[in-house]
């Protein structure tokens, strides 16, 4: 039996409405990969279409939680970051990396900051900056178009793309620091949607994509980054674990439709997990 891989993937959590963390830790687990989680922040949903809900920075927890791994001498074969609430998580997010950063480990970073061609309100230009910094210290990056846009201090476009526009999109990211990028919500036509990939070493640009649903899912883009990086973790190459993590996500939204589940509360993704296993080759 193959050594039992370990992810901390650091991210708020939201009791109700399936995102963050109540998404990456059961998909990256039911993967094979042993998930620590880093808190970023507990609420009592997601901030996506509730009203009144609660938010407890836990910004002051995470320099202790790192330190007393530190002293356990605990170590990560990737780190993955999602939300963060502020410059100041930016910044201690940052010197994590530099601490538990390996020669044989990688660092996935989705600057989880604006969609639809929007900054999310909590958020100004200036934290863009800062998020654009911590990218220079990831191996890959998942960035949406508006915030592949806002990482580049670029005007959002919103599509429909090209392929020369993409690829061009792709190389400036890689630019800032990752070796690898996947940029998502790319189309070229109204009937798909799916993510492009490109790997600096290789010059390697591939596409997934899959037929598009109507309506907006709450949730799909962390959805998306945990089969990504569980997909990469087995072994798969960028671009296959790219079309894995469309295929999941796209199942998922398909699903949720079907169920008429309210969108506010994310993606029928538990009901998917099967799928994954089979694409991964990891089900028996």
């Amino acid at each position: 039996m193959k050594e039992l891989k370990r992810v901390v993937a650091i991210h708020d959590i939201s009791g109700f409405g399936k995102c963050s963390l109540t998404v990456a830790l059961p998909i990256i687990s039911a993967a094979g990969i042993e998930t620590t989680v880093l808190p970023t922040a507990v609420l009592s949903t997601h901030t996506g279409g509730f009203a009144n809900f609660t938010y407890r920075d836990l910004t002051e927890d995470i320099q202790p939680i790192a330190d007393h791994w530190k002293s356990l001498e605990i170590k990560f074969d990737a780190i993955y970051t999602g939300f963060l609430g502020s410059f100041e998580q930016l910044d201690l997010i940052s010197h994590f990396f530099d601490r538990f950063k390996t020669k044989d480990n990688l660092i996935l970073v989705d600057p989880v900051m604006a969609d639809n061609g929007e900054l999310y309100k909590i958020f100004t230009p200036e934290f863009a900056v800062g998020m654009s910094h911590l990218c220079k210290k990831a191996d890959i990056i998942v960035p949406n178009l508006t915030e592949a846009a806002l990482l580049l201090g670029e005007p959002y476009n919103p599509g429909p793309y090209d392929e020369k526009y993409i690829s061009g999109l792709l190389k400036k990211l890689s630019g800032l620091g990752p070796r690898q990028v996947v940029l998502t919500g790319v189309f070229f036509n109204e009937k798909e949607l799916g993510a492009a990939t490109y790997d600096a070493v290789t010059g390697e640009i591939a596409y997934s994509f899959e037929n598009r649903v109507p309506g907006y899912y709450h949730g799909t883009g962390d959805v998306f980054g945990s089969a990504l990086l569980a997909a990469v973790m087995n072994g798969f190459p960028l671009s296959e674990a790219a079309g894995i993590a469309v295929r999941f996500t796209t199942s998922a939204i398909r699903k949720t439709a079907a169920a008429g589940t309210d969108i506010r509360f994310g993606v029928n993704f538990e009901q998917t997990i099967p799928e994954l296993l089979k694409d991964l080759r990891i089900q028996d």
